[in-house]
């Protein structure tokens, strides 16, 4: 079959202009975080996407991973397992404390999250994973440490290429 030249050239044309994110761009996505069960534990905003550069350590590795290739306009989805995530529960992180170390008035609460020195320069979250009438426990490991991620990531712009 032959094809006119102004045809052959708009072919090229176009397939040039796929814009492709690439390692050191600054990249757009919408992305939505879900649990094996489906329940969701993150998402970007429609209005305003989530911007980071590629290969700048601002994310998941795997999650830069997945955007690396992928066409503005596409999506994907892709699964981390908690050893390429926040890793396992580490159990050193699980700490004993004395109620008379909490705020004054401050009634204790399951799942309830404190903000605790862990020397002079740094504030941690932790969360209080079991109340006892003169102590609680509280877990200073990652709130989705253990868990496997799953994300839909779609590529929405390419706001500047790297070198």
């Amino acid at each position: 079959m032959f094809l006119p030249p102004f045809l052959i050239r708009i072919e090229r044309n176009n397939k040039m202009d796929k814009k492709i994110a690439k390692d050191g761009d600054m990249v757009k996505v919408l992305y939505k975080g879900t649990f094996e069960d489906g329940s969701l534990f993150d998402a970007s905003d429609e209005s305003k996407p989530f911007e980071f550069t590629i290969g700048k350590e601002m994310v998941l590795p795997a999650f830069e991973k997945a955007v690396v290739g992928l066409e503005v306009g596409k999506e994907k989805n892709i699964s981390i397992p908690p050893e390429e995530a926040y890793g396992e529960p580490n159990a050193e992180m699980f700490t004993l404390i004395g109620r008379d170390q909490l705020p004054e008035g401050l009634e204790p609460k399951i799942g309830m999250t404190l903000r605790a020195n862990a020397d002079e320069n740094t504030v941690i979250n932790v969360r209080i994973t079991e109340i006892k009438d003169d102590t609680i426990t509280v877990d200073a490991n990652h709130p989705l440490a253990g868990k496997e991620l799953n994300f839909e990531i779609k590529l929405v712009e390419i706001v500047s290429q790297g070198a």
